[in-house]
């Protein structure tokens, strides 16, 4: 029997490669877990009022698209937050998390070939691991774009060359980026959306941790498009309920851009996606009404970021993220340090080299740990201490 080849390449996922990684090292003290970005914050308190209330929805197959409340709900989110228009019912699908969204854009919107030879799909380096995936199953070549302190922490796209930028069909870009949480701002997108008008390539935006700042909103794709006059199509953008409402488990977000790309991406749905069940739509379409549960978790990140800046402070390694829920901390060598910090104080943080591609035998995150501030702010403190006096 054979088997597909396309996928034979992909390492492990990230979080069972950190558990190989370990296994056999036991904890140097109580266990604190900084690996996965699943938020801890509690949910709203009227989630479980809107189940009950819905719960007979499991009794029938859920809209594949999403209810007309539910999409009415995130285009007047969309207009609030962007100030841009859209129309919910040509121009938004719901999703089953973002990274179904993110993976099934790739095969509704990659074209078999561009310029009669393979697509190219640009990505960042290091990069939500689905962008690679979804190039793979169409066929196209992954092209790995390096996001470093140089880049300030973004691919610079316009450093390509032409023929890969003339190849180019999808561009991937994650703001504020996991995981180091840089933030495209206004001139930055309008370089991007110039170089995607130029070159003839869509942007796919990634901007499930815009909800999770400091002080200003971050800058967004619908923001840009509308301002620089871009193509309908040019910008399809994802968001979720995962970071913004600490709602992971409900699998919750949104697809939105042009008519005919949404078009495409419903289709694809139609024949081989899973919406979301009815009581679940309901909970989303009150959460995206909501900004009062989301103003209280922002202000725990908030505390747990200056926890870290002052936990780091007089530390020049340390880097405060503009934006999301991550650190990305710069040391000697990725595994080494994950491997000393488990062995000596029992905090698991991730290597940085297991969200990256090597290209041309350079890893961008080797020398990074991503570490996650989703626990409690005391266990927050008591695992950045550790890996200050650990590392540093």
């Amino acid at each position: 029997m054979s088997f597909p080849e396309r996928f034979s390449a992909l390492p492990d996922y990230a979080f069972p490669r950190v558990r190989k990684l370990l296994d056999g090292i036991a904890p140097g003290g109580p266990v604190v877990d900084m690996t996965i970005g699943e938020p801890k914050h509690a949910f709203p308190a009227w989630v479980g009022d809107v189940l009950a209330a819905n719960i007979s929805g499991f009794g029938r197959y859920p809209a594949n698209d999403g209810t007309a409340d539910l999409l009415a709900a995130i285009a007047d989110w969309i207009a609030r937050r962007y100030g841009v228009t859209l129309d919910p019912t040509t121009q938004i699908m719901a999703l089953n998390g973002t990274r179904e969204g993110l993976f099934n854009a790739g095969i509704a919107l990659c074209p078999e070939q561009k310029h009669g030879s393979r697509p190219a799909v640009l990505m960042p380096n290091p990069f939500y691991q689905a962008y690679a995936l979804a190039a793979l199953a169409v066929s196209a070549e992954p092209v790995y774009v390096a996001a470093t302190a140089a880049t300030g922490f973004l691919p610079d796209y316009a450093a390509l060359p032409d023929d890969i930028l003339d190849h180019a069909a999808l561009c991937y870009i994650c703001s504020p980026a996991n995981p180091q949480g840089a933030v495209a701002g206004r001139g930055y997108w309008k370089k991007l959306i110039a170089l995607a008008e130029k070159h003839d390539f869509q942007i796919l935006a990634d901007e499930c941790y815009s909800e999770v700042y400091r002080d200003e909103p971050p800058y967004g794709a619908f923001q840009a498009a509308a301002e620089f006059g871009a193509d309908p199509e040019r910008v399809v953008v994802f968001n979720s309920l995962s970071k913004r409402s600490s709602l992971p488990g409900l699998r919750s977000g949104f697809v939105a851009g042009g008519p005919e790309s949404i078009r495409r991406i419903k289709q694809l749905r139609a024949f081989a996606g899973a919406p979301l069940p009815l009581p679940l739509q309901a909970v989303a379409t009150r959460a995206w009404g909501d900004e009062t549960h989301v103003t209280e978790s922002r202000s725990l990140y908030s505390e747990k970021l200056d926890i870290a800046d002052r936990v780091f402070a007089g530390i020049q390694a340390y880097q405060a993220p503009d934006a999301g829920f991550f650190l990305w901390l710069p040391v000697a060598d990725d595994e080494t340090a994950v491997m000393t910090l488990w062995r000596e104080t029992g905090v698991k943080t991730l290597p940085g080299s297991y969200l990256s591609r090597s290209v041309n035998a350079e890893n961008p995150g080797k020398g990074y740990i991503r570490v996650a501030l989703v626990g409690p702010a005391s266990e927050t403190e008591r695992g950045l201490t550790a890996i200050r006096n650990t590392l540093y």
